[in-house]
């Protein structure tokens, strides 16, 4: 099996510029923070080249996100993770509160970091052996279909043993002859009948192969068996109870009850699904956990990309330090050693956070950067903000991107046989709009265009299953007489948040 590894990230990785183009697809305009996590990660890559006595020294220039919401902070950062094929996750910081209040861990960001990471080396490992689990899966369904024993692997009952006069006098057809799942006469014409002589081994292999070939011509896939399937392990959930270490109990417990695995039980499903389920649990059996934990707890230590959102709702408003925001510091305080670097214990194993790549994002309209405590603010040596979204940015927002707003609601009204076309007076109109609500109401950013697109298109989703098929044009007269309340009516938040 060809092996898996982080160190030839190196050799495809994009270099800065394309990284930005790539960005460039999905996101309007934000160039400086663009070509912040490009930098970024391209000096991952130059890294990981280093001799490992020098590698070890040169710690990730974490990034300081600062702007509006809706402009893009979340969607660099989830695309930037894609780009690098890197374990990704993104947190809430108002989730975390220092010990003592309801909230959860800290470390917890780690812990889902690493299963992340777990995840994604299974998905990798389960395709490289998904050909020889599929190979086996299909000799497992031969047993279930075919003479040999009174039951398949795993206790599961032979589909087709009444067929064959070698076997038990035992019909072992789901529903019984002419019921549900009974054999179909055409099969039952095919397959070869075995002589009790020396030749009753030939035939059993002419009949196998005849199952083999109608198998994968998808003959027998609506036909019912029995199979033992696995029961994943009932862990109870602790997060519940709130408290500090309650994780470290769930994780524990996990561990215990995986030991002992979460036992069978016999259920009926078609021969497709049994494919389905044999597939995987062959998969399951095939990889090896050890080298898969290894490699994604080396992953998640060298490329891994934790996204702290809203970093500015736990920052002490003007350098107060009582009431609500002896809490808000205390959240500060416990991020601070997993920005600089600790070990966090799993159960994967302990991780090492001292190269993982923090990028924290926050609108900052009530607090300030330099409100966090001084310590957390030299952790994110990188800062860069975000520009608002005007007109210009909208227009193109609803154009440009790959899979574009107007594409979205386009595509998804054709499938109920309507055909709708926006004018580019139409779309002008769209963004002209949405800046206007932005400048009067709360300033949203690019979710502004969700609201209004709904707005606009509410009646023609509704009425759609009954007038269709139809084509109805989107021109700038519509445009305003479905949205004249926002013109005329100053109370906007009455038609749009």
């Amino acid at each position: 099996m060809k092996d898996i590894t982080f160190d030839k990230i190196g050799k495809d990785v994009l270099t800065p510029r394309q990284i930005v183009a790539e960005l460039d697809k999905y996101i309007i305009g934000q160039k400086k923070a663009k070509r912040a996590v490009a930098v970024a990660l391209r000096n991952r890559v130059r890294r990981l080249k280093l001799p490992a006595e020098l590698r070890e020294d040169i710690a990730p220039k974490n990034i300081l996100m600062i702007g509006p919401t809706g402009v893009g902070k979340t969607e660099i950062a989830r695309r930037l993770a894609k780009l690098a094929g890197a374990p990704f996750i993104k947190v809430e910081a108002t989730k975390y509160t220092e010990v003592g209040y309801v909230g959860r861990d800290v470390e917890s960001m780690i812990r889902d970091l690493m299963a992340a990471g777990v995840q994604m080396v299974k998905q990798e490992m389960q395709e490289q052996v998904k050909a020889e689990a599929e190979r086996r899966a299909e000799e497992l369904l031969l047993d279930l279909l075919l003479p040999g024993s009174n039951k398949a692997p795993g206790g599961s009952t032979n589909l087709f043993a009444n067929l064959f006069n070698t076997m038990p006098q035992k019909s072992s057809v789901q529903g019984g002859p002419g019921g549900e799942g009974a054999i179909p006469a055409g099969i039952q014409q095919e397959l070869p009948r075995g002589p009790e002589s020396s030749a009753a081994g030939s035939t059993e292999n002419q009949s196998r192969e005849k199952l083999r070939t109608m198998l994968r011509e998808g003959k027998l896939e609506d036909r019912t068996v029995e199979i033992m399937v696995q029961q994943a392990p009932q862990i109870p959930a602790m997060e519940i109870l709130g408290g500090p270490g309650m994780e470290d109990l769930e994780n524990s417990l996990s561990g215990i009850v995986g030991m002992f695995g979460g036992g069978k039980k016999k259920k009926v499903v078609t021969v497709k699904r049994a494919r389905e389920i044999l597939v995987a649990e062959e998969a399951e059996k095939l990889i090896d956990r050890d080298r898969m934990t290894e490699e994604a707890r080396r992953r998640v230590e060298e490329t891994g990309i934790v996204f702290i959102d809203e970093i500015d709702k736990i920052a002490a408003k003007g350098g107060q330090s009582s009431g609500p925001d002896v809490s808000r510091e205390g959240v500060q305080r416990d991020i601070l050693p997993i920005v600089e670097g600790s070990v966090v214990n799993t159960k994967w194993g302990p991780v090492d956070t001292s190269h993982i790549l923090f990028i924290g994002a926050g609108a900052f309209n009530v607090s300030k950067p330099s409100d966090l405590i001084p310590e957390l603010q030299g952790r994110f040596p990188l800062r860069v903000e975000l520009e608002s979204l005007g007109k210009e940015e909208f227009l193109r927002i609803l154009t440009e991107p790959k899979n574009a707003l107007i594409k979205q609601y386009t595509d998804l009204l054709a499938v109920e046989g309507i055909s709708i076309e926006f004018t580019p007076g139409a779309i002008e109109r769209l963004a002209a709009l949405a800046e206007e609500v932005n400048s009067r109401l709360e300033n949203i950013g690019a979710r502004r265009l969700h609201t209004i697109m709904e707005a606009l298109l509410e009646e023609v989703s509704f009425e759609a299953p009954d007038i269709a098929p139809a084509a109805i044009p989107i021109t700038e007269a519509y445009v305003d007489e479905k949205l004249k309340g926002l013109v005329v009516d100053q109370d906007l938040g009455r038609y749009i948040l």
